[in-house]
C-alpha cells in the first residue's frame, strides 16, 4: 500500500473508517494497561529477592573496616559500597560518595548546594539575576522538574544519534555566563536510548564556557542496562572524568547513579562520583545535613552484588526479560506503521525507553486516544522543558512494566491511535 501522504482523499477516508471501527472495538474492551513510566516488572524485581536474605538476624553487620552498620556514622559510605558504586559509575572508590536510595535526590541536593553556596568558591547561583541550564531534548522529565521547581531557566538543545547537538551547545555556553550547566543521560539516554559518541563527550569536557563554574550533571542511570550479555552488542560511553581531566577541566562534572533499576527502586543505593575538590566540597556541606545514610542497605547491596563483580551476571538476567519487550515494540511499530510513513522511532540496545516521533501536531491527540482506549502513556510534552514540545510529536514508550501479552495489546492500541490521529490530520488539511 502507498504511504498515507500519497493516497487520495477517498482512500484516506476509507482507511479512516476502517481504523475508527478498529479503535471503537478497542474502547469497548475496557482495557486497563499502563506504560506511563519506566518501572521494572515484577519478574525483574523477583531477581533481587535474595537481597532481602543477605542480612538475617544472625548476620555479621560489620563492614570490612569494623564499622557496626546498625549504628550512626560514616558520612560518605562504607568501603564495600564505595567499590560497588565505583564499578557502576566507572570511577575510583575514593572519588565516590554513597548516599541514600535515589540519584534524583542527589541531583536536586547538588543543584540546591550551588544555589546556596556556589561551586568551589564561586558566587552562590541563587544571588544571580538569572540561572540557566541546557536541556537536551527529548529528555528526562524529572530533570526538568528539578530546574522548574528551583526557578532555573531551561534552554532546550536538540539531540541526534550522537548526543546533544554540540555546535549549538558550544555556541550557547560560550556566549552566556548565566548558563551554569547541562543535563546529560549519556548512555541509553532517556528517552531516545542513544549513547553519546566519544567526540561529544570530549567536546563537552573541553568546550569554552563563559561561566567558570559550569557543571555537567552526568546522570548515568542506565550504565549497565544492556539487553544483551554479549559485549559486542552493548554500547559503551567515554568516561567524562577522564575527558574533563585531559581537557584541563577536572571539576566540571558530577556523575550520578543508583541501583534503582538494578535491585529495588525506592530501596536501592545511590551515589555521586566527582573530582577530589568536588568530593571535599560535597562532604563539607553534607556534614550539616546528615550523620550517615543507610549502611545496612549499603552492606547488603555490596554483598549481594559482590562489590560490583556480580553486576554483569545480574544485569544479564534483566536483559533476558527486557530484550523481548523492546523487540516486540519495535516489531509492532514497523508492522503497523512502517508502510504508512507517518512515524519514526528509536531501536536502542539498552535502557528503558523507545522514543517515538509521530506526525507534528498529533502527540497529545494520540495519548488522549490511547487513554480513552484504556492505555496510559507518558504525557505528550513530558520529554521537553515545561511540558512544551513545540512540534507536539514526541512520545516516550516505556515497555518494561507490562507482561508481554499486555504489552502486545497496548501496542495494538497505540499504533491504532497513531493511525487515527494521522488520518484525522491529513483529512483536515
Amino acid at each position: 500500500m502507498p504511504r498515507y501522504a500519497e493516497r487520495t482523499k477517498a482512500e484516506l477516508q476509507a482507511e479512516l473508517a476502517r481504523v475508527q471501527a478498529r479503535y471503537d472495538e478497542m474502547v469497548a474492551r475496557g482495557l486497563a494497561l499502563n506504560m506511563a513510566r519506566g518501572k521494572p516488572s515484577a519478574a525483574q524485581l523477583d531477581l533481587s529477592a535474595p537481597l532481602l536474605d543477605v542480612l538475617g538476624s544472625e548476620a555479621d553487620y560489620h563492614s570490612e573496616d569494623g564499622i557496626d552498620c546498625r549504628n550512626y556514622g560514616v558520612l560518605d559510605g562504607i568501603p564495600e559500597a564505595k567499590r560497588l558504586m565505583a564499578t557502576l559509575l566507572d570511577d575510583e572508590p575514593e572519588n565516590v560518595i554513597v548516599l541514600g536510595n535515589a540519584s534524583l535526590t542527589a541531583m536536586y541536593d547538588a543543584m540546591v548546594r550551588y544555589l546556596l553556596f556556589g561551586a568551589l568558591g564561586s558566587e552562590p547561583w541563587g544571588t544571580l539575576d538569572e540561572v540557566k541550564w541546557l536541556c537536551p531534548v527529548p529528555g528526562y522529565d524529572r530533570h526538568f522538574t528539578v530546574c522548574e521547581a528551583l526557578g532555573i531557566q531551561m534552554i532546550p538543545v536538540p539531540m541526534d544519534e550522537n548526543g546533544p547537538a554540540m555546535d549549538e551547545v558550544e555556541r550557547l555556553v560560550a556566549e552566556d555566563a548565566a548558563i551554569k550547566g547541562i543535563w546529560c543521560v549519556p548512555k541509553y539516554s532517556n528517552p531516545t536510548g542513544i549513547t553519546y559518541a566519544d567526540e561529544v563527550v570530549r567536546r563537552l569536557a573541553a568546550m569554552d564556557t563563559a561561566a567558570p563554574d559550569f557543571r555537567i550533571f552526568w546522570d548515568n542511570a542506565y550504565a549497565v542496562h544492556h539487553f544483551s550479555a554479549d559485549p559486542a552488542e552493548q554500547d559503551a560511553v567515554l568516561d567524562i572524568a577522564v575527558a574533563c581531566a585531559e581537557a584541563g577541566n577536572p571539576d566540571r562534572y558530577l556523575k550520578f547513579g543508583s541501583t534503582s533499576k538494578i535491585t529495588f527502586p525506592g530501596a536501592g543505593v545511590a551515589a555521586v562520583a566527582a573530582s577530589p575538590a568536588n568530593v571535599a566540597e560535597i562532604k563539607r556541606h553534607m556534614n550539616a545535613q546528615a550523620i550517615g545514610h543507610d549502611k545496612l542497605n549499603q552492606l547488603r547491596h555490596a554483598r549481594f552484588l559482590d562489590e560490583g563483580a556480580g553486576l554483569a551476571a545480574h544485569m544479564a538476567k534483566h536483559g533476558e526479560l527486557m530484550a523481548p519487550k523492546f523487540e516486540l515494540v519495535c516489531r509492532r511499530l514497523e508492522e503497523e506503521l512502517g508502510e504508512a510513513g507517518i512515524a519514526s522511532w528509536t531501536n536502542p540496545r539498552g535502557g528503558y525507553f523507545v522514543s517515538f516521533e509521530g506526525p507534528a501536531g498529533t502527540a497529545k491527540r494520540i495519548v488522549a486516544l490511547a487513554k480513552d482506549a484504556g492505555v496510559v502513556m507518558t504525557g505528550a510534552g513530558a520529554t521537553w522543558p515545561y511540558g512544551d514540545d513545540p512540534a507536539d510529536s514526541n512520545i516516550r514508550i516505556a515497555p518494561s512494566l507490562p507482561p508481554l501479552e499486555e504489552l502486545d495489546a497496548a501496542m495494538d492500541v497505540f499504533t491504532t491511535c497513531v493511525k487515527l490521529a494521522a488520518l484525522e490530520q491529513l483529512l483536515a488539511e
